[in-house]
């Protein structure tokens, strides 16, 4: 099965195409909808070959198209060879045309939204700026993978330049050449530290008996990464694979069109084009004039007024630290008690609080010790009565680490835009190998284009010149049962040093500042500890687990 070339990039907008022979472009064809373009949906492939090649997706630097082809096309296990016999390419698909009918007769006769999400794809979506990738992201009803900073280093070129976006607008302003400038010194100084804090990271930490050296390396290459991250731009390009479905993302497209950045509307036509293959009647509606084109006006509209209020307040930011707590309950444990007991009451619920006001404060403690439960594992947790209680964060810290706590979709969260005001980190490492110096200059760098975009292009096309060292606010905003998932989850000593910080913090300030220790102490594994090789024990689990299944050590990248 092969599917129609998707529409050419403005000259603006340059994206890498990726050469396969011919024999490989005839497979690729059976299974993805475009060979060339950086957004294509997979097609015929079982779900778990989806599933595996995403998963696989965020810990290489291939694309999806050459993962497949070099990881999974041929492996007997996948079972693609039978799903391939299966396929007839002069097929007609009336099977899918006879769905397809179905499908827009049950949604024209119904209008229920909720019709739209019977139907799912994945879709692949490379080359996006980190910008992009928190649009892309932003949905809570969708699945997302995206390419980790923490495991790939990004010293390599894609087509002859490092890996990141020029956008269209810079370039219609004429500041191309100053743009690649700054952000080739950063690539640069990137790829020049990455052997000095190898070496570095190797003598404080020597490899230890029993490691192999593929745990090792891992270990060390993580730990470098960390470190460097920060130097990356704003504009560095990802790849993230997006499972959701059609309702999840209509919702999506509409959102992106309505963006000002261009990248994001360009994106949006590519992703809507890709789809319209795949799942051509769950997205009829994105620019139908009086629905998705509608909607997408008035978000636009919203958010241009609102930047202009905005604009107009004028007041300087007041110091505070890196984790502010913001609001919470001090009602808080009584509610999750009377939540807890309703369920296993016949009363109604106002008559089960005014019970649990008459009790002391030991009995709460009781009543909430049961309901936590014996937790053997951090995945048992709570049930929903700790969702009465809520605590809102206003934080400020750098880039990288709003990054890995935006992915958490189940809370509320919003960010300010990304500029330089707020200053940025430099790791502690950097000073012992003498590098605090190359890394200050492309901070300065950076901040001195970061000024020319926002006096020529605007303050929304300036994000790309930021590196993911300075600090951006943002605000968290999340019950107590996402709280256990979030704070027991970000502060695993696996877990970044940066937003292991932030979280043991959040808890800190749930025990003392609002006083909940009881719930605090529910959260019994939020790790406040030290680590010294994060991933160090991440790997060698994963690598006694390949063991037992007789697994060979991936090779490196």
């Amino acid at each position: 099965m092969s599917f129609p070339a998707g529409p050419a990039a403005p000259p603006a907008t340059e994206y890498h195409t990726e050469s396969f022979t011919d024999g490989e472009r005839a497979t690729l064809d059976r299974f993805f909808t475009s060979t060339t373009g950086p957004v294509f949906a997979l097609v015929d492939l079982p779900e778990v070959v989806k599933a595996a090649l995403f998963a696989r997706y965020s810990r290489t630097t291939k694309s999806l198209r050459r993962l497949f082809l070099d990881e999974f096309h041929d492996a007997p296990e996948v079972g693609i060879a039978a799903v391939a016999g299966r396929i007839d390419p002069h097929d007609p698909a009336t099977g899918r045309r006879k769905a397809e009918a179905l499908f827009d007769r049950v949604f024209t006769e119904y209008g229920d939204d909720s019709v739209a999400q019977l139907g799912a794809a994945h879709l692949a979506c490379e080359q996006a700026s980190n910008l992009l990738t928190k649009v892309l992201e932003w949905g809570r009803i969708a699945s997302y993978l995206e390419q980790s900073t923490r495991y790939l280093y990004y010293d390599r070129k894609l087509g002859g330049r490092y890996r990141y976006l020029v956008p269209a607008e810079v370039e219609a302003a004429g500041l191309g050449g100053e743009y690649r400038a700054v952000q080739d010194a950063s690539f640069a100084t990137y790829s020049a530290l990455t052997g000095r804090l190898t070496a570095y990271h190797e003598s404080l930490f020597p490899q230890q008996a029993g490691d192999s050296d593929f745990v090792y390396r891992s270990t060390i290459r993580a730990k470098v990464c960390d470190d460097l991250r920060g130097l990356l731009p704003a504009s560095t390009l990802s790849n993230v694979g997006i499972h959701a479905s059609g309702q999840a993302y209509e919702a999506m497209l509409i959102r992106m069109l309505a963006h000002p950045l261009e990248e994001v509307r360009f994106y949006a036509g590519l992703m809507l084009e890709e789809l319209r293959k795949v799942i051509p009647s769950f997205l009829r509606r994105v620019d139908l004039p009086d629905r998705g084109s509608a909607w997408t006006r008035y978000l636009a509209d919203t958010a241009q007024a609102m930047r202009e209020i905005g604009t107009g307040i004028g007041e300087p930011p007041e110091d505070r630290p890196e984790v502010t707590l913001v609001e919470w309950d001090p009602d808080a444990e009584r509610k999750v008690a009377t939540g807890a007991l309703y369920a296993v009451t016949d009363l109604p619920d106002d008559q089960v609080a005014a019970y649990v006001s008459r009790l002391p404060d030991t009995e709460i403690g009781r009543i909430i010790s049961a309901y936590a439960g014996d937790r053997v594992n951090r995945r048992h947790k709570p049930g929903r009565a700790v969702e009465r209680v809520a605590y809102r964060f206003d934080i400020l810290c750098d880039y990288g680490i709003f990054r890995d706590l935006q992915r958490h979709r189940l809370l509320t969260l919003e960010w300010q835009r990304l500029g330089v005001g707020h200053g940025y980190l430099t790791p502690s490492s950097l000073s012992e190998i003498g590098g605090v110096a190359g890394w200050d200059q492309a901070m300065d760098r950076s901040a001195g284009l970061h000024r020319l975009l926002a006096e020529r292009v605007g303050a929304e096309v300036a994000q790309y010149a930021v590196p993911f060292a300075y600090k951006i606010r943002f605000y968290l905003h999340l019950d107590a049962r996402e709280a256990f998932h979030l704070l027991e989850l970000r502060t695993g000593r696996g877990g970044h040093p940066g937003y292991r910080r932030v979280c043991q913090e959040m808890h800190r300030l749930i025990r003392d500042q609002a006083g909940h220790t009881r719930i605090a102490a529910a959260m019994r594994y939020v790790d406040h500890g030290g680590a010294d090789l994060e991933r160090l024990d991440s790997e060698r689990k994963a690598a006694a687990r390949r063991a037992a299944a007789g697994v060979a050590e991936p090779g490196s990248e």
